[in-house]
């Protein structure tokens, strides 16, 4: 095969993650492929050379999507151009499905090879999607075994790969060691606050969740929070918001900001209160008890009930993956600072039941990969075609 040029485009922090891991695996069966292509600070450690920073695709929600439309619509327009003319054996999409779905299908029409890795909901959104998507990608890369059926039933090509967090995170995390790591002293409780990746999680959900810690301070004298921030950007966002909220005096002392290291944080932590996405997954897997909370803007939200967009009653990939209510969700209207405090302060007294454990325990074994390098081995056979 020689040496394959992958290019690879990820969107946002944890895109980056598995793009990250997907690049060493890759690298173990390729070791001298070249990667380029849209990248984080995780995949550019990995060995990627980047075009473009992974946060310039960090936009969800209907309305924030149309605020940058044509920003994302000229970046579209020179990747694609830029990966005709280098012509790399495959290019991975990965996430980031409003944005490299389309790029993967224009590519596909003109004989490049095109790979998606992480499946849309299709479980969620429509199932009908599944066969647009196959018009984008040769193959799709799925990180829940659920999802491959669903792309059967309409000709597509799709692999369980696992979820490379299942394989990062052991089945028993050692908090003592966690917190010795992140240098943490005392036996206060311990709650580690995870407002998002992207601006506008912050801008939404960073007021509610500091007035929510505002009041817990207030019952639980003893408290302390640990912030981790996904990038410098968001160090500056939630820092900023900080300083302008009226609760920040209340907290000082109290609420301690760390770069990156959400993983430790999680694992060192006796609760967890988090937005919506990845991280109620790495939460599941660290077996902390959590809330998750969210909120879209008010547009977006009304298209989406009003118009059936969303064909499932739970949100957090806990209770999706659970079939059941296992987490707190606490959306829109719900996402108050008075019900997420009684929500915490509730599981900061009480910890993981036995019963929860053992859910999360299970969940987390179905999601560890067939194979090590499952994911890095379906690219490689779609090269070896």
């Amino acid at each position: 095969m020689g040496s394959p040029r992958i290019a690879l485009v990820a969107g946002e922090a944890s895109g980056d993650l598995l793009g990250a891991a997907l690049v060493r695996d890759l690298k173990a069966l390729h070791p001298d492929a070249e990667f380029v292509g849209i990248a984080g600070p995780e995949m550019r450690a990995a060995g990627v050379t980047a075009w473009h920073d992974c946060e310039a695709l960090a936009v969800m929600g209907l309305v924030e999507v149309l605020k940058h439309l044509p920003r994302l619509l000229r970046l579209r327009r020179e990747l694609r151009e830029r990966l005709l003319a280098r012509q790399p054996d495959v290019v991975i999409g990965i996430d980031a499905p409003d944005f490299n779905l389309g790029l993967e299908k224009w590519l596909k029409q003109r004989g490049i090879r095109t790979v998606h890795y992480v499946s849309p909901s299709v479980w969620a959104w429509r199932e009908g999607r599944a066969a647009k998507i196959g018009t984008s990608a040769d193959r799709v890369l799925c990180l829940f075994p659920m999802e491959p059926a669903i792309y059967a039933k309409h000709g597509v090509e799709a692999s369980f790969v696992g979820h490379p967090l299942a394989a990062m995170l052991p089945m028993q995390p050692d908090r003592d060691a966690a917190r010795r790591a992140l240098g943490l002293e005392g036996d206060g409780p311990l709650l580690a606050l995870l407002p998002g990746s992207r601006g506008s999680e912050i801008a939404r959900l960073g007021p509610v969740f500091l007035d929510a810690v505002a009041l817990l301070r207030e019952r639980l004298p003893g408290l302390r929070v640990l912030a981790p921030m996904a990038n410098p950007r968001c160090r500056e966002r939630f820092q900023a918001l900080l300083a302008a909220h009226p609760a920040s005096l209340a907290l000082h002392g109290v609420l301690h900001l760390v770069d990156g290291r959400a993983r430790e944080a999680m694992v060192a932590s006796d609760a967890v209160l988090l937005a919506s996405g990845t991280a109620a997954l790495e939460a599941m897997l660290a077996k902390r008890p959590m809330v998750v909370a969210y909120r879209i803007a008010p547009l977006t939200h009304f298209i989406v009930k009003a118009f059936g967009l969303l064909k499932v009653e739970r949100y957090s990939l806990p209770n999706v993956l659970a079939g059941e209510s296992l987490v707190p969700e606490r959306m829109q209207a719900d996402c108050r600072a008075d019900v997420l405090a009684d929500d915490i302060e509730r599981l900061l007294r009480e910890g993981l039941t036995p019963a929860h454990r053992l859910r999360f325990e299970g969940l987390h074994e179905a999601l560890r990969a067939p194979t090590p390098r499952a994911a890095a081995e379906a690219v490689s056979t779609l090269l070896a075609r």
